[in-house]
């Protein structure tokens, strides 16, 4: 099937089904799976021009709700942490998306920007696999410690069934919003982050976001679990909430970048038909990747990132420098 708007050639049954198994695997984490949707787009499908980066919020679009859905079901959204994410990254996905047209509108050197971003990322999710932290290892280790109790207690209950870590009273409970921290309590452990260090970070995942074309999820959730120390199966659905919001606002910015006249006769229009294609398969793959959260233990998760981001950052990189 031939797609004009990205004259990509492809069977139709190849972008839903490539979808669904990069969602299913990253969902659990928070992402959405457009980080490495890009790639894909990128490498295999030899998808290269900007408009490549709207298209794949359109993934996000069609694709998120799904998780998002089990996330909210299950009690476990950090309301307070989604909207300071989304307000700080709103405004700088416009900057983005203007930087990538402006700036980085050659293939080579915008994966070698995305290769050094995630570069950073991986590193600091490999010091928190690792345990460099001292504050964030003892931290982690009560985690994994009651979801291993949890498991062992639902298989003497539950005989020869699967059995879930996260029990169904393990929800987020608000304690405390002010303009300089906010506080939540989740299974019996309570958990803090500054405010205005939160929208800092996120106005920076937010200008990343709008030129890769990812929405920023799968930065914010490494940030907050390797550097703020959140846990993992908090952190997940407000990496999803803000991926959803700040996509939606990125293919709008996308839109009247090339209305304008900004985009200086860069393709910058998405290809509608090849994003929800993408995005109907990661419909699917992030509900079940949010469904199997409560039954990995997070330092599963979080090694399934980390591979994840250090796998494409290492590729990008060594792409630019070896050609």
């Amino acid at each position: 099937m031939h797609f004009p708007v990205s004259g990509v050639d492809v069977l139709p049954i190849i972008p839903p089904m490539a979808a669904l198994l990069i969602s299913s695997l990253t969902a659990s984490a928070g992402v959405s799976g457009a980080f490495l949707l890009l790639p894909f787009q990128m490498s295999v499908l030899h998808y290269t021009s900007p408009s490549v980066s709207p298209t794949n919020l359109i993934y996000n679009i069609v694709a998120i709700p799904g998780g998002l859905y089990r996330f909210i079901k299950e009690g476990r959204m950090v309301w307070p942490l989604t909207w300071s994410v989304v307000i700080g990254t709103l405004p700088a996905a416009f900057f983005g998306a203007w930087i990538r047209i402006r700036y980085l509108p050659d293939p080579k050197t915008f994966k070698f920007f995305v290769g050094l971003v995630f570069l950073l990322f991986g590193y600091r999710m490999l010091s928190d696999v690792m345990g460099w932290n001292k504050k964030v290892k003892e931290r982690n280790k009560v985690m994994q410690d009651k979801f291993a109790e949890q498991v062992v207690k639902l298989k003497v209950e539950n005989f020869r069934r699967i059995a879930a870590g996260l029990p169904a009273e393990a929800v987020v409970k608000t304690k405390f919003i002010s303009g300089k921290r906010i506080e939540y309590e989740f299974w019996g452990e309570t958990y803090s982050f500054g405010t205005l260090s939160i929208l800092a970070i996120s106005f920076i995942v937010g200008l990343i976001g709008g030129i890769y074309g990812i929405g920023g999820g799968s930065i914010i959730a490494p940030f907050c679990v390797a550097v703020l120390g959140l846990p993992i199966y908090t952190v997940a659905g407000a990496a999803l909430a803000c991926t959803f919001i700040t996509s939606i606002a990125g293919v709008m910015y996308y839109y009247i970048l090339a209305v304008s006249g900004i985009a200086d006769g860069a393709a910058v229009i998405p290809d509608w038909m090849l994003g929800v294609l993408f995005g109907v398969g990661g419909l699917l793959g992030t509900y079940v990747g949010a469904r199997l959260q409560k039954f990995l233990p997070d330092r599963v998760i979080k090694v399934l990132l980390t591979i994840l981001i250090m796998f494409v950052a290492t590729n990008y990189i060594s792409q630019y420098l070896l050609n």
